[in-house]
């Protein structure tokens, strides 16, 4: 009964949307790019890199919103390199997506090794605080859950939105989805797919980086090896939970996170009765079974991986 009951806290859903909110943003950076017809599976690197420039920035002196401009141009850069491989060379998008990674990841270590080559534990900034919203924050449950975040979650919120409206509303986000779906369409109409391409490239990795970015602002007040923890596989596998559709994906975020939350408060139920792994585990087999299941339905990108070359028909 009372593991029940959890479902039903205040404290619960607080914590399941914290968890959720830098899924929320690489997710979106990883549908922009797949709507475009680019895998970019650097994205747990890129991750890495965007949560270490935010962090660094901070800890030099910056202020918190340039500590996210840094992580967004720091993933920008990346999506930058990818792309220029991928599109106009035409490389294997796994193969380079893998490769920008480790890049990535390895950068972002010994930076900060060359950085603070003495430095035992983590230093620690002064996060974003939570920012309740007058009114809408005395809502029992759903008010303290949505309404009494950072600024950071807010914003990953605002960026479904604006991502939602600007690939089903706007004429660019008309073409980016013509790019992943066919490119000689869009060449037809003047539009350049590579250009396209790599700007949905950059923009989206510049959304994984701010994703990082969040767990050494937001969540934490730190940064330590291994923090990303598998979260950039994960938004890829909401990207295919969401059919591609920033809507059904940002509730995929959520239904995740949510069971991330609720193992964590299951293992205080159970007093230790059961190994620790068990629960580990449980957000994860939960999430295939459901990515199994939406997954059979789903419409992917039809030029999703396929190299374009200008003049191909």
């Amino acid at each position: 009964m009372e593991a029940f009951e959890i479902l039903f806290t205040a404290s619960f859903w607080v914590a399941a949307i914290r968890i959720a909110s830098p899924l929320i943003f690489a997710t979106m950076g990883e549908l922009i790019c797949e709507r475009a017809g680019v895998l970019n599976l650097g994205i747990e690197g890129i991750m890495a890199a965007g949560a270490f420039a935010g962090w660094f920035t901070v800890y030099s002196g910056g202020d918190l919103w340039t500590g996210v401009a840094v992580a967004a141009a720091t993933g920008a850069a990346f999506g930058l390199l990818h792309a220029t491989l991928t599109v106009p060379l035409g490389l294997s998008q796994h193969v380079v997506g893998i490769g920008v990674t480790l890049l990535a990841t390895s950068i972002t270590y010994f930076t900060y090794r060359l950085a603070l080559p003495t430095v035992t534990s983590p230093p620690k900034i002064e996060p974003f605080q939570p920012l309740p919203i007058p009114v809408l924050s005395d809502i029992p449950i759903l008010g303290e859950a949505l309404f009494s975040q950072t600024p950071l979650t807010y914003l990953a919120f605002v960026t479904v939105a604006v991502v939602g409206w600007g690939l089903y509303r706007t004429p660019l986000g008309l073409a980016v989805r013509a790019a992943g779906e066919n490119p000689a369409a869009v060449e037809a109409q003047g539009l350049s797919v590579t250009a396209i391409r790599i700007g949905a490239v950059m923009a989206g990795s510049a959304l994984m980086a701010i994703g990082g970015a969040f767990l050494t602002m937001s969540a934490f007040n730190s940064f330590f090896f291994e923090m990303i923890n598998g979260r950039g596989w994960i938004c890829i596998a909401l990207v295919v939970f969401g059919s591609w559709r920033p809507g059904k994906a940002l509730l995929g975020a959520i239904l995740f996170a949510a069971f991330d939350a609720y193992q964590i408060r299951l293992q205080q139920v159970t007093g230790g009765v059961v190994p620790y792994q068990l629960f580990l585990m449980l957000p994860y087999v939960l999430s295939i079974l459901a990515l199994v299941l939406v997954a059979r339905r789903a419409t992917y990108p039809k030029a999703l991986m396929v190299p374009y070359q200008k003049g191909e028909r």
